[in-house]
């Protein structure tokens, strides 16, 4: 595995499923491409105040 960890691989593919969901959620919502950068970078804090707004 190229020497790195099984929780490194883990949490690259966490982040990045995070940031897609996020931005996923965010151009649903507001239909918008900058909305939904700004909330891919926020990442999981959007998705998860999406969940608990929403």
């Amino acid at each position: 595995m190229n020497g790195q960890s099984s929780a490194k691989i883990v949490a690259k593919s966490g982040i990045s499923f995070g940031c897609a969901l996020a931005m996923v959620i965010s151009y649903v919502n507001w239909h918008s491409v900058g909305w939904a950068i700004f909330h891919g970078l926020l990442s999981w804090v959007y998705v998860i105040y999406y969940l608990i707004r929403y």
